[in-house]
């Protein structure tokens, strides 16, 4: 491979593991909420399950993504998942225990089975679109496309996965140290289903929203502004939990 043609995919390999890590936060927050309820044990055991089958539904995608591309409903259904596991937490709080403590683990682990596949499908459309405009290499293909772009987007979403790995279990902390800031981190949920749903929006199949207002700079820095907002105001409004709440 030609020494410009490699600065060319390695410059792009830069930008899409950022990418892959910001797309991976928001599914690392849903899988730590996900699974917080479950005892440590279970807990450990649900963020290895949603880690590997991250990782079954990433590559999977990637093989099928010439058939998942035309595939919004998929994208529809993580987004209305999302936005209705959001709704439910903000209008049944007070019966927020309850609802924890009923959840099953093998029902913990659906759900984010579910939320896996609608960030994966989410995740590797991201890394295709910024992929597709790099020249073709004499690679042989892999899934239906030249071999250099699948090892780049290959590479994207493991990096996603180790991101996913860390940020899950920092948010699983902080979550248990301070509780009360579960409402925020399911406004944070409801919101990344919003950004699904304009996802959707933009498919080619629907095209009822601007693709390149979706991925471009003003959708983007509406996005990552609402998030930090909700972040820092609900890090402020929240309260550590107490030496006794800890003990007992």
């Amino acid at each position: 491979m030609e020494l410009s043609l490699l600065l060319e995919y390695g410059w792009v390999l830069l930008i899409l593991i950022i990418l892959e890590g910001l797309l991976s936060a928001d599914n690392a927050l849903v899988l730590a909420i996900m699974s917080k309820h479950l005892p440590a044990e279970q807990q450990k055991k649900a963020i290895n399950i949603g880690l590997l089958l991250a990782f079954i539904f990433r590559i999977g995608a990637i093989f099928v993504i010439s058939y998942l591309f035309h595939v919004w409903q998929i994208q529809a259904v993580g987004a209305a998942y999302l936005i209705f596991i959001s709704l439910r937490h903000l209008l049944k709080r007070d019966h927020g225990e309850k609802n924890k403590k009923d959840t099953s683990y093998r029902m913990t682990v659906m759900q984010i089975a579910l939320a896996d596949i609608a960030f994966a499908v989410d995740s590797i459309l991201a890394a295709v679109a910024l992929v597709l405009a790099l020249p073709d290499t004499p690679m042989a293909e892999i899934g239906g496309m030249d071999g250099a772009k699948f090892i780049v987007i290959l590479l994207g979403a493991i990096a996603g996965l180790i991101v996913i790995r860390f940020a899950a279990g920092f948010f699983v902390k902080i979550l248990t140290k301070r509780p009360s800031i579960e409402t925020a981190a399911m406004l944070i949920v409801g919101w990344v289903g919003v950004k699904l749903l304009m996802h959707t929006l933009a498919h080619p199949s629907l095209h009822i929203i601007s693709h390149d207002f979706v991925e471009g700079p003003i959708w983007n820095s509406i996005f990552w502004s609402v998030m930090v907002l909700i972040a820092v105001g609900g890090w402020f409004l929240s309260k550590e939990k107490s030496e006794e709440s800890k003990a007992s």
